[in-house]
């Protein structure tokens, strides 16, 4: 999908919660992938549409090291054909006793441009990964190669990823709790409804850092809203 560059920008200033929260509202419940955290704490936050990769348990007489010479391979393919912004989404059915994939594949699609990388399940190579300034979000560290426990069987096709349905063009929204998934279709809507929760959310907090209680403040009745669109005035917001 075509995300403009306001969406971006503001989907990288709103929380995950404030997120839950937006799409909640339009009856969206299960759409916090649980479970995961950004391995590297100081890389960039997350923003960009979900392209897919999807692991099915593997088996022995077809999942041999042989494999990663054929050119047709889905995994290699996902880490060659991710799109520059987008972020590649893998579907490990939450087993993270092999590798979704490992520093040399990490690193590629951070070169190629890729905005981040999810996994339910668990990368290898996680010191390396550590060091780059790239979104990378998995459940655990393992060491073992993916053809231990994954067989790479498709791309770019709906997937379900710690519980989560996500569909191609899906966005994917990550910061330090966590990843959030948003229909393409309400992508904009929800990155404007959740920005201006912000706003309001952090004049609220200044508020109740400075000793009010949130009785007529949180939510707001008619004499704080209006204080409310004073302070933003005043603060350009």
């Amino acid at each position: 999908m075509n995300l403009s560059d306001a969406v971006r920008t503001k989907l990288r200033a709103v929380s995950t919660a404030t997120l839950t929260t937006v799409l909640m509202k339009r009856g969206l419940r299960n759409v916090f992938i649980r479970g995961i955290h950004k391995i590297n704490p100081q890389a960039p936050r997350l923003v960009g549409p979900a392209f897919t990769l999807r692991y099915i348990p593997a088996r022995e007489d077809i999942d041999h090291l042989g494999v990663f010479s054929d050119l047709n391979h889905p995994q290699r393919r996902a880490i060659e054909e991710c799109p520059q912004g987008a972020v590649l989404v893998i579907d490990s059915r939450k087993d993270h006793s092999a590798a979704s994939a490992g520093g040399i594949l990490i690193t590629r699609l951070f070169k190629r441009g890729a905005a981040g990388v999810v996994t339910d399940g668990g990368f290898r190579d996680t010191p390396d990964i550590a060091s780059l300034p790239f979104a990378a979000y998995h459940a655990a560290p393992s060491a073992p190669t993916n053809l231990v426990r994954h067989h790479a069987l498709d791309i770019n096709q709906p997937i379900g990823c710690g519980d989560v349905p996500v569909y191609p063009g899906d966005l994917m929204v990550g910061d330090d709790e966590g990843v959030v998934v948003i229909p393409a279709a309400m992508a904009e809507e929800v990155a404007n409804e959740a920005f201006e929760q912000t706003v309001f959310e952090d004049f609220v907090e200044e508020r109740v850092r400075a000793g009010q209680g949130i009785f007529g403040l949180y939510p707001p009745n008619e004499g704080t809203a209006a204080e409310f669109a004073v302070w933003r005035k005043e603060k350009g917001r």
